[in-house]
């Protein structure tokens, strides 16, 4: 049937194969050449919320080897004075509970529509506030707080520069910030704001018609959730006039080291720390900021309550 003997495709049956895997051993060798020539490839990496996070330290800054306790200035005067103070506190905190919720009668409490928080009517409100740019990191900006004409008003000025540090690590720079401190109880224990009876914050400023951010930072529960803050954006309009600003806090959106988080939860109310406002609008040069007072208030009108999207745990079957 065939024209060729049974030894001949024997034969040819067999360098076939080895042809084949000679063939095969010659493309597993220059794979493996090609992969050492190659650099390393990793891959991607999102970032993620780590949960040990510590203390910003500015490049090439060395370490403190110094333990917490090391630290304290031990004296014996200013210890007296400290024992006083605390007591005197102490002894206001214990009668105002006598009284109602922060010292006043709970129908007030209860009906009371409008308070005002912060309002800069002498030298030592501004005692309670706080300032600082990108100069800590080796910046270019510079930010100055005082008091403004009569000394009725908080004004916030300085200069904005984007130019990043050069010490080969920092790309991005140019922000100046004002932030409230945290109150203070008796014996240095924290003592938050309670604004579950208002809805909506309220200011009133006059800017240069630069956009600012409003934070506002809340006690947490964990200790990776202590930069986590809440904000919303503050149009200014410039010009001479002022400005009259309504934010419901429903408005506010969750955000974490300048990163706004997936996960959003309404602002809570009972557990407020801080307010601060930021610029960053990489427009370099003057700015300023005069603040009146600050203030919340409920607003019937308004019903929502939180204007983002949530994820729902444990829906329902």
């Amino acid at each position: 049937m065939y024209p060729y003997s049974e030894s001949f495709r024997s034969a040819l049956k067999c360098r076939c194969q080895r042809s084949h895997v000679s063939l095969h051993r010659r493309l597993l060798s220059s794979i493996h050449q090609q992969q050492l020539l190659l650099p390393s490839i990793t891959p991607l990496t999102v970032p993620r919320r780590a949960v040990i996070q510590g203390q910003y330290r500015r490049p090439g800054q060395p370490k403190e080897d110094k333990f917490p306790w090391q630290k304290i200035k031990f004296d014996f005067a200013k210890g007296v004075e400290g024992i006083k103070k605390h007591f005197t506190l102490l002894k206001t905190e214990f009668f105002d509970r006598w009284v109602g919720p922060e010292g006043k009668p709970i129908i007030d409490h209860m009906l009371e529509q409008n308070r005002v928080i912060w309002e800069f009517r002498g030298p030592e409100s501004l005692e309670g506030w706080t300032v600082s740019s990108d100069c800590e990191i080796g910046g270019q900006s510079e930010v100055y707080l005082k008091l403004g004409k009569n000394n009725n008003t908080c004004f916030l000025y300085g200069t904005l520069s984007s130019t990043p540090p050069k010490d080969g690590e920092t790309r991005y720079s140019g922000y100046c910030t004002m932030r409230s401190k945290q109150p203070l109880a008796s014996f240095d224990r924290k003592k938050h704001y309670d604004w579950t009876n208002f809805n909506t914050l309220f200011l009133r400023i006059r800017g240069d018609g630069r956009p600012w951010m409003i934070n506002i930072a809340t006690e947490t529960y964990f200790s990776h959730q202590k930069d986590d803050i809440y904000c919303y954006f503050l149009y200014t309009r410039g010009g001479p006039y002022w400005q009259d600003v309504k934010i419901p806090f429903s408005k506010f959106f969750l955000t974490h080291r300048g990163r706004i988080q997936d996960d959003q939860h309404p602002l809570w109310l009972d557990k407020i720390n801080t307010i601060g406002f930021t610029l960053g609008d990489k427009a370099d040069g003057p700015f300023q900021l005069e603040i009146d007072y600050i203030g919340v208030c409920k607003d019937y009108a308004h019903t929502e309550e939180f204007a983002y999207e949530v994820y729902k745990r444990n829906p329902e079957v």
